[in-house]
């Protein structure tokens, strides 16, 4: 068995999100159909991802690792050999697996271009190191969510990536608010509980800056629970339009309890930007960290 490393980005627009759903378009089961009718194989394999993105929500650097039978790439051009180098006379020497690899793989990237809509695209196939999981070996996620304010609303050929806001936020409320909620927390108040999963986190950046005229927040964590990215940016809005103070959402955070008044911001304006991962020798230590159960101070 080999695992293979997926880079690939989407346009969430039109998806039910990543998770494979019954009767659903997701770009789980559109990428993992391609394979299966790519490589020929009698079910579609199964795909694990660095961060599921909820319906609407997009990705330029989303992660995800697939295992496979090295013979099943075989599939990709219909070749067991190695291709003979100019001037090599045809043998019947079989590749070796890191040939079958180095080989297939990039085949098997521009197949997938060629199957898959034009809103979801791998952009890099590769072996991937001992030791890695896509989902837990992951160091931190790296997420953007941009809002336009302009009187006007958003430029219509950025309508599908930038939410617009109907009030004026104040730049200076947005950070000031943001920098009460950094540090390893319990994120139950910007979080929707599920059984059996914990809601601390620790929260490395969040910060708002003016790009061209939206404003981007820049949200980064070893991990996130269920729509926590679009809670924290949903009560920092309020607070950069006024109608909140910019201790709010720092004493929302103090009560780990979900507060009504916090709001999920819309999907599309978030995208998910990076997944960052240590270096080989770390991969697996950081896969068994992570699946432990987190408490706070542990």
């Amino acid at each position: 068995m080999v695992r293979l490393r997926l880079d690939l980005a989407y346009d969430g627009t039109d998806f039910s999100g990543w998770a494979r759903q019954p009767g659903r378009r997701t770009v789980q089961g559109e990428i993992e159909d391609a394979l299966a009718r790519i490589l020929r194989l009698p079910a579609p394999p199964a795909l694990t991802v660095a961060g599921r993105t909820d319906a609407g929500v997009h990705a330029r650097g989303q992660v995800a690792h697939v295992d496979l039978e090295p013979e099943a790439l075989t599939a990709v051009d219909g070749r067991r050999g190695r291709r003979p180098s100019p001037g090599e006379p045809e043998g019947p020497e079989e590749a070796t697996p890191e040939e079958l690899m180095t080989e297939r793989l990039p085949s098997l990237r521009r197949r997938l271009g060629g199957i898959l809509d034009p809103d979801v695209r791998v952009h890099r196939v590769t072996v991937a190191p001992e030791g890695f999981d896509a989902r837990f070996s992951a160091m931190s996620r790296r997420y953007a969510y941009r809002v336009c304010d302009a009187p006007g609303g958003v430029d219509p050929l950025r309508r599908r990536e930038v939410v617009w806001y109907a009030r004026p936020l104040d730049l200076g409320r947005l950070n000031t608010a943001a920098a009460r909620l950094l540090g390893e927390h319990d994120f139950a108040a910007f979080c929707k509980k599920r059984e059996g999963a914990t809601t601390i986190r620790e929260l490395q950046r969040l910060d708002w800056a003016e790009e061209d005229g939206v404003l981007v927040a820049t949200v980064v964590a070893d991990a996130f629970c269920h729509s926590m990215v679009r809670a924290l940016v949903g009560s920092l809005l309020a607070v950069g339009e006024g109608r909140l103070p910019v201790e709010w959402p720092g004493q929302v955070l103090a009560r780990a309890v979900r507060d009504s008044a916090v709001h999920v911001a819309p999907a599309h304006g978030l995208c998910l930007e990076e997944v960052r991962y240590p270096g080989p020798e770390e991969l697996a230590d950081r896969a068994a960290a992570t699946r432990r159960v987190r408490t706070l101070g542990g």
